[in-house]
């Protein structure tokens, strides 16, 4: 049985390339990469390397040749970009005769009106048309995608929100990542989908866990929106990002990503890392590169 990680040097792929490796040979395990320089480490392991470009359908036909079990891991981009070079993978995987589609999706994908849920569902789509057996690991939010906030706050900062009392299910990419590795690599996960989420937390409720962390107080600024695309523009945070985070915030607030799950314990046999650990590992890390 050959399996293939798509995206593998990004930095969730990495994580699961590395918890695959604990399980599998390494002659078992392919990646496709854009830039096959990037991964010349996974190729001295015996890992086989592919150059497989998601704007390059061509590129896609050579490196899915010959797999089995396939993971997409989601691209970045807009939405249109990211429709496209996610559907230009699917209909690979089909020509390739691939038995088994995993793909790293988004909380409730097929009817959340989240801002990045259309790529995901015309993903989901896509694969489903295809017939051939799936899995859909829908990824709630990455703890790690607050580490700038994180940074603002041990320089002195307070926890700066607009997404008022609306819920989060953060997760270290580590888990999400053994979740992956787990489908992919296992048996009886043919045309499953996954919610995958720590448990629900208000922005006071993660900036308390971060507090007790950090060993004090950590105010929180709730503001508008607006307000808090001034605020990161202040930051220093790239104009080009800036409604992203405010689209962020606002289908945080609307509920988007309040969706509860024990799916990580069905797959790894134990609860997502809580929220507390979660940030400890993350301050850790903060300090150790300062």
């Amino acid at each position: 049985m050959k399996m293939l990680v798509t995206g593998a040097t990004g930095k969730l792929g990495t994580k699961i390339v590395e918890t695959l490796l604990k399980t599998v040979s390494a002659d078992q395990l392919a990646v496709s990469v854009r830039n096959p320089e990037k991964a010349k480490g996974l190729q001295d392991r015996g890992v086989d390397v592919r150059h497989g470009d998601f704007d390059s359908p061509e590129t896609l036909d050579a490196a899915f040749e010959g797999i089995d079990r396939l993971l997409i891991i989601s691209a970045d981009g807009d939405n249109e970009t990211r429709i496209r070079q996610h559907t230009n993978a699917v209909a690979a995987a089909e020509r390739a005769g691939v038995q088994f589609i995993a793909y790293t999706s988004i909380a409730n994908a097929k009817e959340s009106n989240n801002f990045l849920a259309p790529t995901h569902k015309a993903t989901e789509e896509a694969i489903e048309k295809t017939g051939i057996p799936y899995s859909f690991l829908r990824n709630n939010w990455y703890l790690e995608n607050e580490i700038s906030s994180i940074q603002g706050v041990l320089a002195g900062a307070p926890w700066v929100t607009s997404a008022e009392n609306g819920k989060v299910g953060w997760a270290l990419q580590q888990d999400y990542a053994e979740a992956a590795a787990v489908v992919l690599s296992g048996n009886d996960h043919e045309n499953t989908i996954y919610e995958l989420s720590g448990k629900l937390l208000t922005q006071n409720e993660f900036a308390a866990a971060l507090g007790f962390v950090l060993g004090k107080e950590v105010a929180v600024q709730h503001v508008d929106d607006e307000d808090y695309a001034d605020i990161m523009k202040g930051a220093g945070v790239p104009d080009f990002l800036i409604p992203f985070l405010v689209n962020i915030q606002k289908d945080i607030r609307e509920g988007t990503l309040e969706i509860e799950s024990n799916d990580f314990e069905k797959l790894l046999g134990r609860p997502a890392v809580s929220v507390s650990e979660g940030l400890a590992q993350i301050v850790k890390s903060i300090s150790e590169t300062a």
